[in-house]
């Protein structure tokens, strides 16, 4: 009798695997929390946008930004474009599902603000809209996917590109980037340096 595959170990090698492959990619990832860092302490806010599992990481970021992640201090501007859902329901029947979270970014983007665009495929119609509509506006802008990274990766300042064609294993090492940003964006801003 052929034994069943082991759901946990492959699982869990697979997410070692990826979290292992994060070590060659400190470098764009220290550059992207430097961009949340530089803006924040200039006063600047950041938007962040996703769909599906990247929407819940978009507003997970958020809160770790408007509340706190581990440490006491003022709360600093963030804003996940998935939670109004009367922008988003009136934006998607009026122009389409593909403007919801460019239209928010044309009425609430200014010049140095930051736009975090999370896509796991890094080719979601919307989130490349947004992308264009930050560029446009003077955003910076972040680019966090998986695979091969897609149209969105070459369209922003900062993209990191989980190597991974699985999209839990991507959504696990966005997660950690996200907490990663948090801790370092506050170590930093609470120390008055200009980046993590």
């Amino acid at each position: 009798m052929k034994e069943k595959p082991d759901i946990f170990h492959q699982t869990l090698d697979q997410h070692i695997a990826c979290f292992e492959a994060l070590k060659n990619l400190k470098g764009p990832i220290t550059e992207a929390g430097s961009l949340i860092t530089r803006a924040l302490m200039a006063g600047k806010k950041i938007l962040v946008c996703g769909n599906g599992g990247s929407a819940s990481d978009a507003q997970h970021f958020a809160a770790e930004i408007v509340g706190r992640f581990t440490r006491e201090r003022q709360a600093w501007p963030a804003l996940a474009l998935t939670t109004d859902t009367s922008i988003i329901t009136a934006v998607a029947n009026d122009y389409g599902y593909a403007h919801v979270f460019a239209r928010q970014v044309e009425g609430l983007g200014r010049p140095g603000d930051v736009l975090i665009g999370i896509s796991t495929s890094g080719n979601s119609e919307n989130i490349i809209r947004a992308m264009n509509q930050a560029i446009t506006n003077g955003l910076k802008t972040i680019a966090l996917t998986g695979n091969q990274g897609g149209a969105l990766a070459g369209k922003a300042d900062a993209a990191i590109t989980i190597p991974s064609k699985v999209t839990a294993r991507i959504q696990e090492a966005h997660i950690f980037i996200l907490h990663l940003w948090a801790d370092a964006t506050e170590a930093a801003l609470l120390a008055g340096e200009a980046s993590p």
